[in-house]
C-alpha cells in the first residue's frame, strides 16, 4: 500500500467523522454557550490524546502477522457496518444522513434543556454534548488512523491524514458557521465502507497466512468487486419498491451511523 493510498484512505474516512463532530459542537455552541462547548471540545481532545499516546506505541510492538489479523478483523466489522447502512440508505430503506436536520434537532434539544453550571463550566449541557461528540467521533478517527498506520508501519503519515481531515472540516465550519450539509456524506460513507471492508478482508487474510495474487495489486480487484456487489444490492432493494425511510434523526442516534 503506497503512502498516497494510505493518506487518501485515512483522510476520507476521518473527514466523515469530523463533519459529524462539527455538527454536534455547532449545535452546543449556537444553542447554548460557546465557552462551555469549547471547554468540552478541549476536554474531549485531551482524553483522545492520552488514549492515542498509550495505544500507538503498543500497536507498533505487535508482530506484523498478528497485527494484520486483528486489524483486518476490526476493519472488516467496522467497514461492513458502514457499508450496510450506506446500502440501506441508497436503497431507500433508511433515511439519508442529513447534517442540517441533525443540527436542527440538536439545536432544538439544546435550547429546550434547562441551563445548569458546574465549577468553571457555565453550561454543563453544552460541555457534555461537545465532549461526548468529540470523544465518540474522535475515537473512530483515532481507530482508523492507528489501525491503518500501524499496519503500514507509518503511524505519523496516518496521523497527518487524520489531522488534515479534522483541520479542513474545522476551518470550513468556522468559515460558514453552519453544519457542512453540502458535503456528500452519504456517498462518502458508501465509498469509505467499501474501502474499509476491502482493506479488512485483505489484511485479515494476510494475517491468517493467505497469499493474495499480485500482492497489494489485489486491492485493485477487491475494492471494485465489493463496490459492484454493494451497488447490486442497492439495485435489488430499489426494485423491490419499498417506501423510502422517513427523514429526520436525533443527535444521539443518526449522528453516529
Amino acid at each position: 500500500m503506497s503512502s498516497g493510498a494510505l493518506f487518501i484512505a485515512v483522510f476520507l474516512a476521518c473527514i466523515v467523522e469530523a463533519v459529524e463532530a462539527l455538527t454536534i459542537v455547532l449545535a452546543a455552541g449556537t444553542g447554548r454557550d460557546w465557552r462551555s462547548a469549547l471547554i468540552g471540545v478541549v476536554a474531549g481532545v485531551g482524553v483522545l490524546a492520552v488514549a492515542v499516546a498509550a495505544l500507538g506505541p503498543a500497536l507498533t510492538a505487535v508482530p506484523l502477522t498478528g497485527l494484520r489479523l486483528v486489524v483486518g478483523g476490526l476493519l472488516l466489522i467496522f467497514g461492513l457496518q458502514w457499508l450496510r447502512k450506506a446500502i440501506l440508505r441508497a436503497g431507500g430503506l433508511k433515511a439519508l444522513h442529513d447534517e442540517a436536520a441533525i443540527f436542527q434537532t440538536a439545536l432544538d434539544d439544546a435550547r429546550a434543556t434547562p441551563s445548569r453550571g458546574r465549577g468553571v463550566v457555565a453550561d454543563w449541557y453544552s460541555f457534555t454534548l461537545s465532549f461526548k461528540g468529540v470523544l465518540l467521533e474522535g475515537l473512530e478517527v483515532a481507530f482508523i488512523a492507528l489501525t491503518f498506520g500501524a499496519n503500514q508501519h507509518d503511524i505519523p503519515l496516518a496521523a497527518l491524514a487524520a489531522g488534515a481531515a479534522v483541520l479542513v472540516v474545522t476551518v470550513a465550519g468556522i468559515a460558514i458557521r453552519a453544519p457542512l450539509a453540502r458535503v456528500p456524506e452519504n456517498s462518502m460513507k458508501f465509498v469509505v465502507g467499501v474501502m474499509l471492508t476491502a482493506f479488512g478482508m485483505f489484511w485479515g487474510a494476510e494475517g491468517a497466512g493467505a497469499q493474495w495474487p499480485g500482492a497489494d495489486a489485489a486491492l485493485l480487484v477487491l475494492i471494485p468487486s465489493i463496490a459492484l456487489f454493494a451497488l447490486g444490492l442497492v439495485a435489488i432493494l430499489r426494485r423491490a419498491g419499498r417506501p423510502p425511510a422517513t427523514a429526520g434523526s436525533s443527535i444521539t442516534g443518526e449522528a453516529h451511523s
